[in-house]
């Protein structure tokens, strides 16, 4: 080799040597499994655990002072530790690894340990372009396995990314379907599942939408686009407040007479449910009253609430009268069988009966309805008490966990409502407002639904202002049930968590997309705060931008 070619080799290796520098400090920065090209005296085994930034090797000199050849000239990878995925809700818990993390490629299997996991690997292999295999027990490389297996929460996962394969596993398949939702993301928004453990679990049991669809009818369409939307967020509710006063918009057949003219049938209804449930979301339904009951009341005019001058009450049911009670049991019974989820709320809210200075001088009828049930001491309000308990025994014989609106718990009654009714804890401007201590107090548990934060009312009437997301984010947690002041930490575990709510008093205020796009960031700033309710590690600006990243 003459001395010129000697050279030009030499400037070859430092050229070379510059690259693969350059390489390697691109792949720290950006800190995914992307490898690097290292001399295999120095380099690492892809996913070994090497220093960060592991030094050249140095070269051995031999007898003539001249550097050795290597050992051996075969390149391998070293990767710098992973960084936790970017997802919403964040993971709670990331162990760093070295490695190249995952990528889904096609003709890559989805496998399951458990047949009861079908549902979940058919959806995340479709999302993600691999080939559904269902249960086997081989491993192949590329593989992403769904298992079930441990204790503990039943919503709780681990995700473990190593070589090559993804594996998800959980006591229950709420849990393996909320890991799936976190790779869906982690693949969407940045390529590649960083190498490496996570281990997840939400904080709340209670993560919820609400969803009036009485004042302004929602497309089926456009109501299962917020279902999937929901369960990639990881919230596990759907309410549906289905009957009010401008209407009631379900289907059927033991009064068709009260359904209005632009209603989900029911058969729309079971593909909500259905598409619902195979996103572990439970759909929540409500059929409010004694009030907001003008629908049902308009087809039975015999059954409105009047008072002492004979004057209609708007929306409020005689409950003195027994075919009050028979009509809404008999849509109760009905409806148990078309939401077949285990939970249920009863309504109770702003009965106007109780609105007036004296509801026994004005509505006599019920002040002696009140007496003869509950005894020469009762009064319109104990009336009231025993109407939401009735309505909850039927509710009951469905095997169903309820809850009711906070200002349909009523103080100083001689009727105390249901040991197991939980409190949907929504305003304190009620007449005879009480804080949310006075529930929490007594033992009771009780969901934010807040008013001030967690409230989306269509046109803004009376003080309401469309919440939003960064208010939610920075300001808001479980255990701000009213105003913006946490309860004590003591009561936390009473909390069981928070629905965002959608309220449809200006039905045309906003169109369906408009109100989409509305409501897109106060809930993943919801859902964020209910599956870890301390303080963020991304700022507003960061969560959004992430937010826009995932789409």
């Amino acid at each position: 080799m003459t001395q010129h070619r000697r050279r030009a080799s030499a400037q070859q290796v430092r050229r070379k040597r510059a690259v693969v520098a350059a390489a390697f400090a691109g792949t720290v920065a950006l800190g995914v499994g992307v490898g690097v090209w290292a001399s295999a005296d120095g380099g690492a085994r892809p996913g070994a655990d090497v220093a960060r930034t592991s030094p050249a090797p140095r070269a051995t000199t031999g007898a003539t002072g001249r550097a050795a050849a290597p050992s051996s000239p075969t390149p391998t990878r070293t990767y710098p530790l992973s960084q936790a995925p970017r997802t919403i809700p964040a993971v709670r818990s990331h162990t760093a690894a070295r490695g190249p993390g995952w990528q889904p490629r096609h003709g890559e299997r989805v496998v399951v340990s458990d047949p009861r996991l079908a549902d979940e690997g058919r959806l995340i292999a479709g999302e993600l372009g691999l080939s559904y295999a269902g249960r086997k027990n081989d491993v192949r490389a590329g593989d992403l396995r769904l298992a079930l297996g441990g204790g503990g929460d039943q919503e709780s996962y681990s995700m473990t990314v190593k070589g090559g394969r993804v594996d998800i596993s959980g006591p229950g398949d709420a849990g393996v379907f909320y890991g799936t939702r976190t790779l869906k993301q982690e693949v969407h928004g940045g390529g590649t599942a960083p190498e490496g453990v996570v281990r997840d679990a939400p904080a709340k049991p209670v993560r919820g939408f609400m969803l009036d669809i009485a004042r302004k009818p929602y497309s089926a369409s456009w109501i299962e686009d917020r279902v999937r939307e929901l369960g990639d967020l990881k919230f596990n509710e759907l309410g549906l407040h289905f009957s009010d006063d401008q209407a009631f918009r379900i289907e059927s057949s033991s009064h068709p007479e009260i359904v209005s003219k632009d209603h989900l049938t029911k058969a729309q209804v079971k593909r909500i449910v259905d598409l619902a449930a195979s996103r572990h979301i439970t759909v929540v339904p409500e059929i409010d009253s004694p009030g907001h009951l003008g629908a049902v009341i308009a087809a039975h005019p015999d059954l409105q609430l009047r008072n002492v001058n004979g004057v209609a009450t708007r929306g409020a049911i005689d409950i003195s009268k027994a075919g009050s009670a028979k009509i809404v049991d008999d849509l109760l019974n009905e409806y148990a069988g078309v939401f077949p989820g285990g939970k249920w709320h009863l309504g109770g809210d702003e009965y106007q009966a109780l609105t007036v200075s004296d509801p026994q001088a004005s509505f006599p009828q019920l002040a002696a309805a009140a007496r003869q049930k509950y005894g020469s001491g009762a009064t319109v309000s104990d009336l009231a008490a025993g109407w939401l308990n009735d309505r909850a025994a039927t509710v009951r014989a469905h095997h169903r966990t309820m809850r009711a609106w906070n200002d349909g718990f009523f103080r100083n009654t001689s009727v105390q409502p249901a040991k197991d009714l939980q409190v949907a804890y929504w305003t304190g401007k009620e007449i005879g407002a009480r804080q949310p201590l006075e529930y929490l107090s007594t033992g009771r548990k009780v969901i934010n639904y807040n008013d001030e934060f967690l409230y989306y009312v269509l046109g803004q009437p009376q003080t309401f202002v469309y919440p939003t997301g960064q208010r939610i984010y920075e300001q808001w947690t479980p255990r701000v049930l009213r105003g913006t002041t946490p309860v004590p930490a003591r009561y936390d575990p009473q909390i069981l968590g928070g629905v965002f709510s959608v309220w449809s008093d200006f039905p045309n205020a906003q169109t369906e997309a408009q109100v989409a796009a509305g409501i897109r960031m106060p809930l993943r700033a919801t859902v964020q705060k209910l599956w870890d309710p301390g303080a963020p590690a991304l700022s507003w600006t960061q969560f959004k931008a992430l937010a826009d990243r995932l789409g």
